[in-house]
């Protein structure tokens, strides 16, 4: 069963085209990665589906339903968005960011009420975040800030998390964390979890499903054994990739690579 679907779905900025007649299926209860060159239309796609961007033409599905078709609120409840840079005001606090994630389930004048609070302080608790809850955001590293917006997230009590580069601009050990975090929350809370990535070895590493963009296109999709070839990087990304299996993890890992030189230019002409 597939959590999100779409059909034939064109998306534009302006008069120009992004993504044309895409067919796109994110399985329910997986980790799903998508790759592809800058430019190919990746975020793109994750904002459309997030409704955050209009589409042009066609129709996403969420399980089932036309997403243009369903109140806000109503997404809210079923899926979470995380865009690539979120920025949180001044001087909120942990526990106060992560609360915004209970928006989408209060009525009247918005007070928490004892569920919510709950809620919260269960999404603390399975972030780690706990010991950080009266902590500023800004006061957090960049890897404590994102578990916060995952766990805003998670206080959402969405079946569906999207996610647009979750480790920009995080070391390694940060990079780690969080995937592992959510990792974690696919295999003990059954969320669905879609992201866009640029680290292709870590897509394969953390992936139960991979889609391969380009120029717009789905060019591969499967498991990251079936999508994580030369010959998908070849096209996708127009390098010449060496993959070999990684032995403790038994994924497929990207050794080293090279761009692939025009036939003019190798030529010599």
């Amino acid at each position: 069963m597939n959590r999100i679907e779409t059909q034939s779905l064109d998306i534009s900025y302006d008069d120009v085209l992004i993504v044309e007649e895409l067919n796109l299926g994110i399985p329910a209860g997986k980790i799903t990665s998508i790759i592809g060159p800058n430019g190919c239309g990746k975020s793109t796609i994750l904002k459309a589906i997030g409704r955050i961007l209009k589409s042009k033409a066609g129709v996403v599905y969420l399980n089932g339903q036309d997403i243009s078709q369903l109140a806000t609120k109503e997404v809210a409840k079923k899926m979470a968005i995380l865009p690539q840079t979120p920025t949180a005001p001044s001087g909120l606090t942990v526990g106060e960011l992560i609360a915004y994630g209970r928006f989408p389930h209060q009525k009247g004048f918005g007070k928490l009420t004892e569920e919510d609070k709950q809620i919260v302080t269960w999404a603390l608790s399975v972030t780690k975040l706990s010991e950080f809850e009266l902590r500023e955001v800004d006061s957090l590293s960049g890897g404590q800030r994102q578990r916060v917006w995952i766990a805003m997230a998670l206080a959402q009590q969405t079946e569906l998390i999207l996610l647009d580069e979750p480790t920009t601009y995080l070391d390694l050990a940060h990079q780690l964390e969080v995937l592992e975090l959510l990792q974690e929350l696919n295999q003990s809370q059954g969320c669905t979890i879609a992201m866009v990535l640029h680290d292709l070895n870590l897509a394969a590493r953390f992936s139960d499903y991979m889609v391969a963009i380009s120029k717009g296109k789905v060019i591969c999709h499967g498991a990251p054994a079936e999508v994580f070839l030369p010959e998908v990087l070849r096209e996708a990304f127009h390098i010449d990739a060496q993959i070999i299996i990684e032995p403790r993890t038994q994924r497929p890992l990207c050794l080293t690579y090279e761009l692939i030189k025009e036939e003019s230019d190798e030529n010599g002409t």
